[in-house]
């Protein structure tokens, strides 16, 4: 039987945000690279928005709502948890995803970068 949480991402991977959507168009065009993310997925008690399994990459795509004491605190502990099982975070919100898209991209690619080393020619 499926567990609530693994529902709850798969629901969420049909609804995805437009922010989200856009990020996710891009991350799909690394796949020919060999950095394969996959969308909401289900991480111990949490579901993240994007998850590269190597490196051990989470991206998350924050709306104005985790500005708010409640769940910037909730972050917190999330991304230490997600730190505790090797993941480093990558967090940028929605205005820079509409804004600069490229620059969203060239961040999580630099973490990427730093993480592996440089792509072989």
């Amino acid at each position: 039987m499926r567990s609530p949480l693994t529902s709850q991402a798969k629901a969420l991977r049909r609804r995805l945000t437009k922010h989200e959507a856009k990020v996710w168009l891009h991350l799909r065009e690394w796949r020919s690279s060999g950095i394969k993310f996959r969308r909401q997925v289900p991480l111990g008690p949490f579901i993240v928005d994007f998850a590269c399994f190597h490196p051990k990459l989470i991206v998350e795509i924050d709306g104005g709502q985790h500005t708010l004491d409640g769940h910037a605190r909730r972050d917190a502990q999330r991304d230490a948890w997600l730190k505790s099982q090797g993941f480093t975070v990558f967090r940028a919100w929605n205005h820079e995803v509409h804004n600069d898209i490229s620059a969203v991209m060239d961040g999580i690619m630099t973490l990427i970068e730093d993480m592996t080393g440089p792509p072989s020619p």
